[in-house]
């Protein structure tokens, strides 16, 4: 059997995105490898039971990655975990580094306290924690330059990982309680964004930057059947950054990403010209024609939120030369060499004229 690898980006339709992916892949003819990265919220992980149901018919995953700890993509994992056998559960916690983390915060009284407290801050994979805790299940650490199958993690490195729970603000730098009750008298106010038509070439990301949490993803790369595939959660410019400086040590020169999963459903606050140009290669004169792309930038964005992905983003993948996929209207596969390929092609994502002031 020839190596292949099948990319399943599936739909998390709710008022706002998530992420809920599966591959799986064969390398020497050895068995298929069964590899879950995240699984959206608890309301559509029937819906990623029902796929690994229809498509691989296993009762037993090898590796499950949780991201980072936010809701739409760990909550969707706790049926996951409840349901089926599972090699390794890969999560980072950040209570298990209370003993090291204790004398950054005066105000708590023990690092059994701050364990606690660290505990309620990330309610979602505390929950998987004790599901797998009360299974059996191994749990491990996805810091840079581990192995998880065929994919190596370029980040978060275990410095940058400390820093980022410092840098949280559910970290209990106020007396506690505080930040949970001041959270709940700030209600955001959601500024209209302006368009502006603008030519070829021209990118406006934010210049602010995407939330601490964001930046805790995990981003791993495996190649795969001659594909280099990147996966990055909700990495932030920082992330990105790191995985970029980590990645010719797990054997990735950049460019030359075939399959590129667009951090954050291809929000503009994650990416700015730099990365792409670091990842992606630098913008090309003019659009390519259609079926002449040179990689897959694969985004997981509901149709319901009408914040995600920003024409920032796509404009950005498509001025590389990327066919741009996302999961608004029906789930997808990206592949080589699968031996049960989806019907029907995907639909490449128009190149928007205007784009976020």
């Amino acid at each position: 059997m020839a190596d292949f690898y099948e990319l399943d980006f599936l739909p998390v339709h709710t008022s706002k995105s998530g992420d809920c992916i599966t591959i799986r892949y064969s390398i020497g003819g050895a068995s298929p490898v069964l590899h879950v990265v995240d699984g959206g919220y608890t309301s559509t992980a029937p819906d990623l039971v029902a796929h690994i149901k229809k498509w691989h018919s296993v009762t037993h995953i090898d590796h499950v990655v949780v991201t980072h700890p936010d809701k739409d993509h760990a909550e969707g994992l706790a049926p996951i975990l409840e349901g089926y056998s599972i090699g390794t559960l890969w999560m980072l916690r950040p209570w298990i580094y209370a003993d090291q983390l204790i004398q950054h915060f005066p105000r708590m009284q023990s690092a059994d306290t701050l364990r606690e407290r660290l505990r309620d801050d990330y309610p979602y994979i505390a929950t998987l924690e004790e599901i797998a805790l009360r299974r059996g299940i191994n749990i491990q650490e996805p810091f840079q330059g581990r192995q998880i199958g065929a994919f190596t993690v370029l980040a978060p490195s275990p410095t940058r990982y400390g820093q980022l729970i410092l840098r949280s603000d559910r970290t209990p730098q106020l007396a506690q309680g505080m930040g949970g009750l001041l959270a709940a008298l700030v209600v955001p106010m959601k500024a209209a964004v302006r368009m502006l038509r603008d030519s070829w070439g021209s990118e406006r990301f934010s210049s602010e930057e995407t939330s601490v949490e964001n930046e805790m993803s995990v981003v791993q790369f495996a190649n795969i059947a001659g594909d280099n595939i990147v996966l990055t959660g909700d990495a932030g410019r920082s992330g990105m950054a790191e995985a970029a400086d980590f990645a010719p040590n797990a054997g990735l020169y950049l460019p030359g990403v075939k399959q590129f999963q667009v951090p954050h459903h291809g929000g503009r606050r994650n990416l700015s010209t730099e990365i792409c140009d670091r990842w992606l290669g630098p913008r090309l004169p003019s659009l390519l024609p259609e079926g002449s792309e040179l990689f897959h930038a694969l985004i997981s964005s509901a149709k319901e939120d009408t914040d995600h992905p920003r024409n920032a983003v796509i404009r950005a993948m498509r001025h590389r030369g990327a066919f741009v996929a996302t999961t608004e209207d029906s789930a997808f596969r990206a592949h080589k060499n699968s031996p049960q390929p989806w019907a029907g092609a995907l639909t490449n994502y128009p190149y928007p004229n205007e784009q976020e002031e």
